[in-house]
């Protein structure tokens, strides 16, 4: 039987976090007799991954002739936000079963894209199953170093200004190493009401009347929902000035809540005054969009401990965690 032409002109389009589209050029004679493809996917290797690690094995899917482009979803448990190399091969069945193949196509790489609204509305439902009930609260605060502080005040205008979120939580979210704002937290001790008096960040904390932050004006996102190999877990919000640039980046990536009614933090109008609540039973990670003004708080020293195991910097989220990842990426 007569050899197969090697296929050519590999495009890759369409990627999603776990999804891509392909598709490729041969010979018109070959249209006609092909019956399978055979396409080879890889996940490159990582420079910094752990050597002793078993390496991913390369994985080949054969897939009966469809006219192209061939959508690639579900033959893989592809992973949001990572490179891979492609390369196909085409195949005809004979009849005693065996294939006729041609030669490998030359490799071509991509990198799959971020959790989709859809896959964050998962997390989010996820998160609201373990939420627990609301506590009321009254400021945000930010615990740092002393110098950080001083930093803000003596070189930026007595302002705390964003910076670049990191690479924490699941390896999807769209706002890792894209948004910029400044962290807080506003979780409250149940028997006191209060802030905790430890903090894995630094023993200055700047506290800000919640409603500084967080009031109709503001627009509130749920981002990412993770846990780090530990039995408390963590959910990202995004509070975001409406109509500011960090409200634009958001708008289009992350579930918008109701900042009246959710399972993570609200505001809401009672007697007249605005109440503040949060979640229990989640350690909430707020991300403010815009500069803060110290002048709008107060500073001071904690008493507690620096519990530094509890610190999230580029905090790798637990991919086997049932109870915090979706069917999705990792």
């Amino acid at each position: 039987m007569e050899l197969l032409s090697t296929p050519h002109s590999i495009e890759v389009n369409n990627i999603t976090c776990d999804s891509f589209r392909i598709s490729w050029a041969m010979e018109n004679s070959d249209l006609e007799r092909v019956t399978h493809y055979f396409i080879d996917l890889n996940k490159k290797e990582n420079k910094n991954s752990n050597k002793f690690k078993h390496r991913d094995v390369p994985t080949k899917l054969v897939a009966k002739a469809v006219p192209l482009p061939m959508t690639v979803r579900g033959h893989w448990f592809l992973s949001p936000r990572t490179e891979y190399s492609v390369a196909v091969q085409t195949a005809v069945k004979q009849s005693d079963g065996e294939y006729l193949v041609s030669g490998w196509s030359e490799t071509v790489e991509f990198c799959t894209g971020d959790y989709a609204k859809e896959h964050l509305a998962q997390l989010q439902e996820k998160a609201e199953q373990i939420a627990g009930r609301m506590l009321r609260f009254s400021v945000f605060y930010r615990n740092h170093h002393k110098e950080y502080f001083q930093h803000a005040r003596t070189h930026c205008g007595n302002m705390l200004q964003p910076y670049l979120k990191d690479n924490s939580g699941s390896h999807g979210s769209p706002t890792s190493g894209m948004l910029h704002g400044v962290f807080f937290s506003c979780n409250t001790e149940f028997n006191t009401g209060q802030p905790p008096q430890d903090s894995p960040y630094g023993r200055w904390r700047f506290q800000i009347p919640a409603q500084r932050l967080f009031n109709p004006s503001t627009n509130l996102y749920f981002a990412d929902f993770y846990c780090m190999y530990t039995a408390y877990h963590y959910a990202i919000l995004v509070l975001a000035p409406k109509g500011s640039l960090g409200d634009r980046f958001c708008r289009d990536r992350l579930p918008l809540l109701d900042i009246a009614c959710n399972k993570f933090l609200t505001c809401s109008v009672e007697d007249g005054e605005l109440i503040f609540r949060h979640a229990q039973d989640l350690i909430l990670e707020i991300i403010y969009t815009e500069p803060v003004d110290l002048s709008l708080g107060t500073l001071g020293e904690i008493s507690g401990h620096q519990l530094m195991s509890l610190s999230t910097a580029d905090a790798k989220k637990d991919p086997s965690c049932k109870t915090c990842n979706i069917s999705v990426g990792g």
